[in-house]
């Protein structure tokens, strides 16, 4: 543990200010709600933690007066006291210290703080001036040898401003999880900046450069239920593709645009601005941020966090233009291309790496879309059937080489999360999706699909079209928005698919649509034990 008053190893403190400390005023530094976003509060975007290891948690807020209005802020760096205690008192101090809050990085804080106790919850705040931020709750990491007998995981993503109410995160907040996961479409880089949600639908203000993209960022964690999701518990956070723009594929967009590399850059580095990440820049400055990472939580569990937007190769198929479509198996001869990638070479050596290694009972690999074979569009005859080339379905021989490299590590109780396509989905993932488990198809891992926070699905009759037509597919509910909550313990996994209500109600209550249990087991004969409906 850090003695009361050291600037930790890993923080970032404040360049010509003095050393001493001096306490903010506000008690435990929560401001009334009123206050959260009033006329001249420094914190009116919230605070956030995220990213844990055992002994190090990284903390973020950003400073920013008016998150509708950017250009008022004064272009000067500005020194943020941050604590970190015990009780959520503050009482006890862990550790403390100074950031800078640079306008270079529109300024925005991470603080890495580092010597904090394996396995245990703090409260943490920051302090400008006389103002206080919300207190924020978060938690290293168990120690590496240890086997927790819980955890608690919030499976979050695809949270579209004007479809709806973030309901969802306040339920997230009232679950008081271990760890949350996102897993991509935080933003969507389009829609009109109204103050109020959900709202009318537009495809306007697409963001294109820095200044855009961090304004639509300001716009979605102005909301009080994402800001309080935040402050529950530390998050881990993968990206998809509309923090950036639809349907990219690594240097390339819908639009073929030659200015699309700086626009990616200009995305990259407002998500890193905005999220509690830790920087490891690849060599070509924002354009190429490493988002690929790995967890442990204990001997319970690993996390493989992976990256699919970054490495792939572009979508199969499109004449003229980027981006997805759906196309016949046997029209389209790139689709069967054996060297396309999803993940890149570089981060599938990575996760076969991570897998042989792993001693973990479970191994969670968190990503962006679904695995399952033919979910978008239904297989007919098999080979003949029709494929989204956008998700796995279109990077066959990419989605075959990770199979490998589950068979193969021998990592134990492989558990799939995915998001993208606004779906519950509950799979048993096979290497041939087009015939039923069995022997010469086991199953590989179990697969769980969440559906998105807001953005919109199809019918429900159409989900249970797909169900039927693909044998990896064990359920799937598409007309309820919501998340996932899983509780992992070292003999079984229970999974809850979280539906609201009403979207568009911020105080729609949620509900249990289906439960599913996976027990710890070899790999084999299907790993859903057993499963509830409602």
């Amino acid at each position: 543990m850090a003695a009361a008053g050291a600037t930790l190893a890993g923080s970032e403190p404040a360049r010509g200010q003095p050393g001493g400390q001096a306490r903010a005023r506000g008690g435990a530094g929560q401001p009334s709600p009123g206050a959260l976003n009033g006329a001249g509060y420094p914190f009116s975007l919230g605070v956030a933690s995220g990213s844990p290891l055992p002994t190090s948690v990284v903390l973020w807020t950003r400073i920013l007066y008016d998150p509708f209005n950017a250009a008022a802020m004064p272009p000067l760096a500005m020194a943020v006291r941050w604590e970190v205690a015990h009780d959520e008192a503050f009482r006890s101090i862990a550790a403390r210290g100074n950031a800078l809050a640079a306008p270079e990085l529109a300024h925005s804080v991470h603080v890495d703080v580092a010597g904090l106790e394996p396995g245990r919850w703090y409260w943490y705040r920051f302090m400008l001036g006389d103002a206080v931020s919300p207190v924020g709750r978060t938690r290293t990491a168990p120690a590496p040898d240890s086997m927790p007998a819980a955890l608690k995981l919030a499976v979050a993503s695809c949270q579209h401003w004007e479809f709806g109410s973030y309901a969802a995160h306040r339920h997230i907040a009232a679950a008081a999880p271990d760890l949350v996961a996102f897993l991509g479409d935080y933003i969507y880089e389009w829609g009109a900046y109204q103050r109020q949600h959900p709202g009318r639908a537009v495809r306007s203000d697409e963001s294109y450069t820095l200044e855009q993209y961090r304004a639509r960022y300001a716009q979605y964690k102005s909301d009080a239920d994402l800001q309080a999701a935040h402050r529950a518990a530390p998050w881990i956070l993968t990206w998809d593709d509309h923090e950036v723009a639809n349907d990219y594929a690594a240097d390339r967009d819908e639009r073929l645009s030659a200015t699309f590399a700086a626009r990616r850059a200009a995305a990259y580095q407002a998500y890193y601005e905005h999220q509690p990440i830790r920087l490891t820049l690849q060599g070509g400055g924002y354009g190429t941020l490493r988002m690929h990472q790995r967890y442990d939580w204990g001997r319970l569990a690993r996390f493989h966090v992976l990256d699919n937007r970054q490495h792939r190769a572009p979508q199969a198929c499109t004449v003229g233009r980027g981006g997805s479509s759906s196309v016949y198996w046997r029209a389209c001869a790139e689709l069967r291309d054996p060297a396309r990638e999803m993940l890149g070479r570089g981060q599938q050596r990575w996760l076969e790496q991570g897998l042989k290694e792993s001693t973990a009972r479970w191994n969670i690999l968190a990503q962006q879309t679904l695995m399952a074979g033919g979910s978008q569009v239904p297989l007919v005859n098999g080979e003949a059937g029709r494929y989204w080339t956008d998700g796995w379905d279109g990077y066959p021989a990419a989605r075959q080489r990770l199979y490998d490299a589950l068979q193969g590590s021998g990592a134990a109780n492989p558990l799939v999360l995915s998001g993208d396509v606004h779906t519950f989905y509950a799979a048993e993932l096979t290497r041939d999706g087009r015939r039923p488990a069995g022997a010469g198809n086991p199953v590989l891992a179990t697969e769980f699909c969440g559906t998105s926070i807001t953005s919109g699905s199809r019918a429900q009759a159409r989900t249970l079209q797909y169900v039927d037509m693909n044998p990896q597919l064990k359920y799937g509910r598409s007309d309820k928005r919501g998340y996932m909550l899983f509780d992992i313990g070292p003999e079984r996994s229970r999974v809850q698919f979280l539906g609201l209500d009403d979207v568009r109600n911020p105080a729609s209550p949620i509900a249990t649509l289906a439960s599913f249990t996976v027990p710890n087991s070899k790999m084999g004969s299907g790993l859903i034990k057993s499963a509830t409906f409602n």
